[in-house]
């Protein structure tokens, strides 16, 4: 088995208590936060006060649903559970892992999605839910009837005029709608689906290139494909193919070499032009790369990344207009004038990192927490990505579904401390939280 040789090193001895595995109190700090922060949003909800979602703080509120699709949908989800189950003990290649699990993930996303909205459900948010008309499509005929050109020279300025998530992103998912000559909710949605699912098999490859074991990088992108987070949104949310642009520039960043890294620099800087949250995931590199690599690799890193996205972008203003600033300030205010607004920025600096937590699927959460605690790579860059995002204070909630590009490096750190003999239980904890959530919550997505 492809675990096989880690099990005594993942398991603990006889002798000492579970207290006392690594990272345990700081796994055990952050649940008492996290239950603190749950029961004082349930308990201010109660009371009247108005945190600014209904379930505070989940994005998400109680409204069971089935669809008579279930009867197929629930089997399908069980079989592509099995068949993590199965990949986490089979001895396969690299490719042949990661073709597997990008088909299992496809499966589970799919299987998700159906056994609550049936088929329908797949391209509705891109179509005919009332959300759909604050989503990308009602966008094009601004690109189409400037031009792109004038599009991308003015983007700041109508940017306010446009849907609330065109206004609040680069103009990089229109460009991309519009080149691929993609109009209809049905088109959006399977390139939603397809590339969203490929940010599994990338988390393979970015536990590679951070310099994890194969067979714990392979825990990491088994942890992410049942990650109910994921599984909830991937179908859905245009932040899930977000996440895979993200990866890839993470994935290149963390490896070594002038040339990788510049070939980092610049999916990073495409990556920006979709959502500028991605960027993020630099700084993630950066981070992650000092606790690995020392600082002066990470200096490297960061001078290299800084350089090739102003180049970029200073680049993309000559030829087209593009004010990337003005960009980013016409996307604040549009948050700012959304419901973002109205959330008191103490709770959240606390609600939005807990909804991502548990949202991510309480196993991994535990895991990465230990992971932490023994400042690992992937979590120490993950947690400064965490802090800096929630004292900047633009994500107030949402963060089950906007923070989903932080989801894999989550997964990375948790299967650093991930006993790899229970693999199949956690993933079968991970699955049933995933199909309990999609089946008793709903959220607009």
């Amino acid at each position: 088995m492809w675990f096989a040789g880690c099990v005594e090193a993942s398991a603990p001895t006889p002798s000492r208590s579970w207290r006392e595995l690594p990272g345990t109190t700081t796994a055990l700090v952050l649940t008492a936060v996290a239950l603190l922060t749950v029961g004082y949003g349930l308990l201010a909800k109660a009371a009247g006060v108005n945190l600014g979602v209904p379930l505070p703080p989940f994005f998400a509120h109680w409204e069971p649903q089935v669809d008579p699709a279930a009867i197929v949908a629930i089997p399908l989800f069980a079989l592509a559970v099995a068949a993590a189950v199965r990949l986490a003990r089979a001895e396969v290649g690299a490719g042949a892992f990661v073709v597997a699990i990008f088909a299992v993930t496809l499966l589970a996303r799919l299987s998700v999605s159906a056994a609550r909205d049936g088929t329908e459900g797949f391209s509705a948010m891109f179509g005919s839910s009332p959300e759909a008309a604050n989503e990308y499509l009602p966008a094009l005929p601004a690109l189409h009837s400037l031009g792109l050109h004038d599009f991308l020279d003015r983007f700041a300025e109508i940017s306010p005029t446009l849907p609330i998530h065109p206004s609040a992103h680069p103009p990089g998912t229109l460009l991309l709608l519009d080149a691929l000559g993609i109009d209809t909710a049905e088109g959006m949605a399977w390139l939603v689906i397809l590339v969203g699912a490929l940010a599994v098999p990338l988390t393979y490859w970015l536990a590679r290139g951070l310099g994890v074991a194969d067979d714990r990088s392979r825990a990491a992108a088994l942890l992410l494909a049942l990650s109910p987070s994921a599984l909830l949104y991937g179908v859905t949310s245009t932040d899930s193919l977000f996440a895979t642009l993200g990866m890839v520039s993470a994935c290149l960043l963390v490896g070594s070499g002038v040339l990788r890294r510049i070939a980092g620099a610049l999916a990073l800087a495409a990556a920006a032009f979709f959502s500028w949250a991605l960027l993020a995931l630099g700084a993630f590199a950066v981070v992650a790369t000092a606790v690995k690599d020392g600082l002066r690799s990470a200096l490297a890193l960061a001078l290299v990344a800084g350089v090739v996205l102003v180049a970029v972008y200073a680049a993309l203003y000559a030829a087209t207009g593009f004010d990337p600033v003005g960009a980013i300030r016409a996307a604040g205010e549009a948050y700012d004038l959304g419901i973002s607004n109205a959330r008191p920025y103490l709770y959240w600096l606390f609600g939005s990192p807990v909804a991502f937590a548990v949202a991510l699927g309480l196993p991994t959460a535990w895991y990465a927490a230990r992971a932490l605690g023994t400042a690992n790579a992937a979590a120490v860059g993950l947690a400064a990505i965490i802090i800096v995002s929630v004292l900047v204070g633009l994500t107030k909630a949402e963060t089950e579904r906007i923070w989903l590009f932080m989801g894999p490096p989550a997964a990375v750190a948790a299967a650093s401390m991930v006993p790899l003999r229970r693999m199949p239980l956690i993933l079968g904890l991970l699955a049933a939280q995933a199909l309990a959530c999609s089946l008793l919550l709903f959220t607009i997505w």
